[in-house]
């Protein structure tokens, strides 16, 4: 395997698995446009899936009953509305696309730690939680970035921290386990997306530990700077993507799958 291919892989599987352990901010949303350095969008998109369900379960066992099941009832089914309309509509999408996605999603970021950091929090309402769920789940089916669409619901709710980790754990297990069906529907868990899942594994579950451990001692200081670094690896996706370093299936390859 070509090692600047697992390099960049292994990079997005640790960013990940540490927010799945809990570290707040913007930790997550790394991960795919760094992996889009070395493979298209799509394709990082693939070999996340299977490894973020078995990080879900792992931090579902941290958080284990700290979710708060009335907000669970408007985010769930919302988000898979969601999910069902990216399926829909993915034969349709393709890279430069989702490179947009990826800006368009750290906008939302920053203008969700605007939010947050104001004392202007809309006040949550059912509807407005129905509706950013249903972005999420489509966000999340693309790119795994169903976070700062969901946390303009989520924020102004005003959970304690603990609650909220947990309930947006228990959430995306669900949308995750649901997006499996789709995933291989439209051609993106293919054998060869799977093999470095299957390599990545370990690393899954280390980067969740190690977030658990981190998550306390993160200095507001370093999560303005991953803001930062974010929204420059987003400007990155916005240039002619190059071909892949590692001969899997490309996702322009996979978008005519149907």
């Amino acid at each position: 395997m070509d090692p600047i291919f697992l390099a960049y892989a292994s990079f997005g599987v640790f960013v990940f698995g540490i927010s799945k352990g809990g570290v707040p901010g913007p930790v997550a949303m790394l991960a795919v446009p760094v992996m889009s350095f070395a493979m298209s969008p799509l394709q990082a998109a693939g070999i996340l899936l299977p490894l973020l369900i078995i990080m879900d379960f792992s931090a579902i066992y941290l958080y284990w009953k700290k979710w708060i099941s009335s907000i669970l009832k408007i985010i769930i089914p919302a988000s898979i509305l969601g999910i069902l309309f990216g399926t829909f509509t993915f034969q349709y999408t393709n890279e430069n696309q989702i490179r947009v996605m990826v800006g368009v999603i750290s906008i939302i970021f920053v203008l969700v730690s605007f939010i947050q950091k104001s004392d202007f929090l809309l006040k949550p309402t059912k509807l407005k939680g129905y509706f950013w769920s249903s972005v999420a789940g489509y966000t999340s089916f693309l790119i795994h970035a169903g976070n700062p669409p969901m946390n303009f619901y989520t924020l102004p709710l005003k959970l304690d921290k603990i609650s909220f980790i947990g309930t947006m754990t228990f959430a995306f297990l669900v949308i995750n386990v649901v997006k499996l069906v789709p995933y291989y529907y439209v051609g993106l868990l293919a054998p060869s997306n799977l093999i470095v899942s299957l390599m990545l594994l370990p690393l899954a579950f280390v980067s969740v530990l190690f977030g658990y451990f981190l998550q306390k001692k993160i200095p507001e200081k370093f999560r303005q700077l991953l803001k930062n670094v974010i929204i420059a690896m987003s400007r990155q996706l916005d240039r002619p993507h190059r071909a892949c370093v590692f001969p899997l299936r490309c996702s322009h390859r996979l978008v005519h799958t149907y």
